[in-house]
């Protein structure tokens, strides 16, 4: 199929490693914006949660950052594992522009681990949050034309997508709390913005790596990236499920709304995972149609 790269044992294991380190970045930036839009809202058992999960999900990521390295050399010199460890060729994908987005993401991961310190750590940590989604457009489908539109639609689509992302461990845990209901209705209204922001950002993303319909449905990336859509289709259905059915049953003391709130909040993040193999597929063995 066209736009497809070969595809290997070195190349799957990229994919799930860069599977993984969207998670953990997501997560890692989602968690802080969480803490900071429900401050005064959460409670502070599902605060700390947040903040738990920021700083794991940041360790996580650096950790992933210098595996990912090592399978880039690999896939760059053609050895296998081989060259994971080859001086010459980590030398070559640290001047290449992943060693660029790892400055930024290496960075704003370990700002991220300031989230704990008391005062200015939250704001280090938000500053964190932006500096790791700046990395992800210094490699990749956006280093091509229009630049400046893919960089700026790729941040805001990045920075919504990872408060939803990183707002599910919480919510879980707060459908548990007494004040719970009130926290997922709150969260429901700023969501409804987000998932709009998302959505247009997402879309006009496509659209300018695409270029048109045809050349969206004749290759690999289109393809999969179809799939994508389908997948958040899915996802944004179960969301509107919880705002519309499950939340307000939970908010009227409906006592089976707590285990079907907590079901459907762990198949939201059952569909995020897929999505993020689909997404380190397309970013991974595919090229969009105006880089072909």
């Amino acid at each position: 199929m066209t736009g497809l790269a070969p595809i290997d044992g070195v190349a799957v294991l990229a994919v799930f490693a860069k599977a993984m380190g969207y998670g953990a970045a997501l997560l890692a930036m989602g968690s802080v914006l969480f803490t900071f839009v429900f401050a005064s809202r959460a409670e502070p058992e599902v605060l700390r949660l947040a903040r738990r999960v920021a700083v794991g999900a940041a360790l996580l990521g650096l950790m992933v950052l210098a595996i990912r390295f090592g399978i880039r050399a690999a896939r760059i010199s053609g050895m296998g594992l081989e060259g994971a460890t080859d001086p010459m060729m980590l030398g070559f994908v640290w001047h290449s522009p992943l060693g660029t987005a790892a400055i930024w993401r290496g960075l704003g991961e370990v700002a991220i681990l300031a989230l704990f310190l008391p005062g200015i750590g939250r704001w280090i940590a938000l500053a964190g949050s932006l500096a790791v989604a700046i990395s992800y457009t210094q490699v990749g489908h956006t280093l091509g034309d229009p630049r400046v539109p893919l960089v700026a639609l790729l941040t805001l689509h990045l920075l919504t997508a990872a408060f939803w992302v990183g707002a599910l461990i919480p919510l879980r845990r707060a459908t548990r709390s007494p004040d719970g209901a009130d926290l997922l209705h709150s969260f429901g209204v700023i969501a409804a913005y987000a998932v709009g922001l998302l959505v247009a950002a997402g879309v006009a993303l496509s659209w300018l790596l695409s270029g048109s319909l045809p050349a969206l449905l004749g290759t690999a990336y289109g393809w999969v990236l179809l799939t994508k859509v389908s997948l958040v289709t899915g996802l944004l259905g179960l969301a509107a499920l919880n705002k519309w059915r499950l939340v307000p049953a939970l908010r009227s003391g409906d006592a089976m709304a707590t285990a079907k709130l907590r079901r459907s909040i762990s198949i939201e993040m059952a569909f995020v995972v897929l999505i993020l193999l689909v997404t380190a597929t397309i970013t991974s063995v595919t090229t969009p149609p105006l880089n072909l």
